[in-house]
């Protein structure tokens, strides 16, 4: 039986264990460093019962937990997990642990505060996922920015508070025309419901009979915020900064989860709530998911900064993303929402990764590498592992995600065309490309630099860091349906949400 108070446990524990560390003297490092590793293994180990839980064989939402918030508007405290929240709040537990391990000798000073605020941060990220009223939901949107904002303000590099605040102001743009959206939607369905209310339950119901014209603004509203957030071609300028001034924790959680917050946002609200809007707009920001996959791999290219290379190939790992869900078929978001884990796993790797490297040398620059499989075979094995998954190859997790996307492009009655496969599919090569290049340059060679002479391999902790997404990343690569089964029933359920069953594709099409 489930337990309706499972998921308010995950989103309290790190809370409990950030305020917790306000009683430990700043002094003590090592204490400070154990007691957030403790709360968030917590997490991770309570976020496994609720996946053990989990009935997959059912599209509802699951273990919820839901009581009055504010009186008199029909606000609640409302969360619960379906099949799509559950694999990315297992995501989020599973990288925050890993993350605060990584960070244990290159957070050298304020290691009170970081601690604080990636447990602040693991609190906000799991309540997004689970919010099931859209006001708690933008509650916790918008309490994820503050700790995101100190990590790189702080803990980042030279030009970390350039970074902050455009990584702020941008995200802050487009929250607040989401808030605008949020009380639009809720003021037009109590004209339907007779009630005011934000419980997105009660607001699917209304979703249908929202007229076309309101619906292409709210659709608007919402999915530039969460397009700013993916970050979807041409509002991706913040992402570079961001990742290259943050510290290696601050670039991996932003990379391995609050990208994925934008597409979660596009799966959890555009579609089911703006049907006929999601349909109008399918094609327009298919091309942009198209133009992101190729520009972020050509730009890609020609960066000499390791970190800045990995940043751009997220828009374009993120544009396969977009692409699946606005293909709507039940491959491609099934595709999209596999390809949302992978990238966490492969590109978080690469981020710690490239953490591993510049803690030893304090340089990103790719040019100031080569020969180094020699002195350092252990980083060498995983930097090649990394980045074949983050490329795609069968029997890793990326191909799955991709080969999925693509299969369900090419047969999208929506897109209706099978040009945007052909594009996407060119994304591929491109990151071999630049993936493998980028590996011959830092790896292979002669060592020319004689400061990398002593240079020391990956250590245990290290080893140990990356062990776990290694596992993980062969396992989605041979046996996916252990993941894919989790989200079956709600990628079903959000295409049904989109294709009202009485009318036909083509006849929902024809609206445009």
């Amino acid at each position: 039986m489930e337990n309706s108070l499972l998921l308010t446990y995950l989103i309290l524990l790190p809370l409990i264990g950030a305020f917790a560390l306000l009683f430990i003297n700043k002094e003590k490092a090592s204490a400070i460093r154990n007691t957030g590793l403790f709360f968030s293994a917590i997490t991770f180990i309570l976020s496994l019962f609720v996946y053990f839980g989990f009935d997959h064989s059912s599209s509802d939402f699951q273990f919820v937990h839901k009581f009055e918030w504010i009186k008199g508007l029909n606000v609640y405290y409302f969360v619960g997990v379906d099949g799509l929240s559950l694999l990315l709040v297992l995501l989020t537990t599973f990288l925050t642990p890993l993350t605060l391990i990584s960070s244990w000798s290159s957070i050298e000073h304020k290691i009170k505060e970081f601690t604080f605020f990636m447990l602040l941060l693991e609190t906000g990220m799991i309540g997004v996922f689970v919010s099931l009223d859209l006001f708690l939901f933008y509650i916790f949107w918008e309490a994820m920015l503050i700790p995101m904002y100190f990590i790189i303000g702080i803990w980042g590099g030279k030009e970390r508070i350039y970074a902050a605040i455009k990584f702020f102001l941008y995200t802050m743009f487009g929250s607040l025309l989401m808030l605008v959206a949020i009380v639009w939607l809720a003021v037009y369905a109590s004209g339907s419901l007779g009630y005011f209310t934000t419980d997105i339950t009660q607001l699917y119901k209304v979703a249908p009979t929202i007229s076309r014209d309101i619906q292409l603004w709210m659709f608007l509203a919402f999915g530039l915020s969460f397009a700013i957030k993916v970050p979807l071609f041409p509002l991706h300028t913040w992402l570079p900064d961001a990742h290259v001034q943050a510290p290696t924790a601050g670039s991996v959680i932003l990379a391995g989860v609050l990208l994925k917050m934008g597409t979660y946002g596009l799966l959890r609200f555009n579609l089911p709530l703006f049907p006929d809007a999601s349909l109008y707009f399918a094609p327009y920001f298919s091309v942009l998911a198209v133009i992101g996959i190729i520009y972020g791999a050509l730009v890609a290219m020609v960066q000499t900064d390791m970190k800045k290379l990995v940043a751009y190939s997220s828009v374009s790992h993120l544009g396969f993303v977009v692409l699946g869900i606005f293909a709507m078929t039940q491959e491609s978001v099934q595709g999209a929402v596999i390809q949302m884990i992978n990238h966490g796993l492969s590109t978080g790797a690469l981020f710690l990764l490239v953490g591993v490297i510049y803690e030893r040398t304090h340089t990103r620059e790719i040019a100031d590498y080569g020969g180094i499989a020699k002195l350092v075979p252990f980083f060498a094995f995983s930097l090649m592992f990394a980045s074949l998954s983050s490329i795609g190859l069968p029997g890793l997790n990326g191909f799955v995600g991709e080969f999925l996307i693509l299969l369900g492009s090419f047969k999208s009655g929506v897109l209706n065309s099978w040009w945007f496969t052909v594009f996407a599919a060119s994304g591929v090569i491109f990151a071999a490309v630049y993936l493998l290049w980028m590996y011959q340059r830092v790896v292979f060679g002669e060592v020319k630099n004689p400061s990398l002479v002593g240079l020391k391999d990956m250590n245990v902790r290290e080893i140990f860091v990356m062990i776990p997404i290694f596992i993980f990343i062969v396992w989605i690569g041979i046996y996916p349906s252990t993941f894919l089964k989790i989200s079956e029933k709600t990628s079903a359920k959000i295409i049904h949400q989109v294709f009202n069953p009485e009318q036909t594709v083509e006849k929902l099409i024809n609206k445009r």
